[in-house]
């Protein structure tokens, strides 16, 4: 039987822009840490979380390496994480943005750390996706669809032209390695091909790079579809299509006496 342990993970976000949305549950967690293992986007979240915690604060950068697998460092980061929790440490495990969105070492971290006896929770903050539906004016209950966009290249995944669609790392798409500064993304003409499929060529199309510092704008560049494969995303960049149309009304559907929707059989 897995005895629980008084020693805690704790997984938290600095968002995409530190200042003024690293919420107040997350800074107490990183000041109260024995140990902060963070990767930072940005030399301002860096130091505030050095600031917060001068003694525990550990940057997990040294991990990656050029041209190295994404996966080995990301098990290595795991690795360091449980080696601190089984050293008797309350562990933060801080990332930039949402901690659970495209952030596989934190999911894995949590199930590790469960698996052992430990407690370990996460906290939510702001995503990419959150600041891109405030630029771009996104509301996305009429429909959203999310996906990372080596994954929908890759793998039969389908749209619906008519809702909105978001594409994460495409500036890195086809490639599991860590650059820099540019990855190499020979997947792009491909990718606007199997868009094509559901959009016209001249769609447009936006990409979006949230702004990581205050008082700077967000880098959004617009253009029709099948210009995409001409060009070089930067690495963080995220592309988000809008809908081709309204949805069409299901023939099926009829509203009752009630004013409830149903489907006639």
């Amino acid at each position: 039987m897995i005895k629980m342990n008084d020693e805690h993970l704790i997984v938290v976000g600095t968002g995409i822009r530190t200042v003024g949305q690293l919420s107040m549950e997350s800074l107490a967690w990183i000041k109260t840490a024995d140990k902060v293992l963070y990767v930072a986007s940005d030399p301002i979240a860096e130091e505030v979380i050095m600031a917060l915690n001068p003694e525990g604060a550990e940057s997990m950068a040294h991990f990656y390496g050029e041209n190295k697998q994404r996966t080995e460092t990301y098990r290595q980061m795991v690795e360091h994480v449980m080696a601190n929790l089984r050293a008797g440490r309350r562990v933060c495990f801080a990332v930039y943005g949402h901690p659970g969105v495209l952030v596989s070492p934190t999911h894995e971290a949590i199930r590790r750390a469960r698996a052992e006896g430990f407690k370990a929770r996460m906290l939510p903050a702001i995503s990419t996706e959150d600041c891109l539906f405030a630029d771009l004016g996104v509301d996305p209950v009429s429909g959203c669809q999310s996906l990372e966009a080596t994954d929908f290249l890759s793998n039969l995944r389908y749209i619906d032209p008519h809702g909105h669609v978001l594409l994460w790392q495409i500036g890195g798409l086809g490639d599991p390695t860590f650059k820099r500064y540019s990855f190499d993304v020979r997947g792009m003409p491909q990718l606007v091909r199997k868009l094509m499929r559901y959009y016209p060529p001249h769609h447009l199309v936006h990409l979006y790079e949230a702004a990581i510092f205050p008082g700077v704008e967000p880098a959004i560049h617009s253009g029709p579809l099948h210009y995409l494969a001409q060009i070089r995303p930067m690495s963080n960049s995220t592309l988000y299509i809008p809908p081709v149309s309204a949805p069409f009304p299901d023939p099926a559907a009829w509203w009752g006496p009630s004013g409830v929707a149903g489907v006639r059989e």
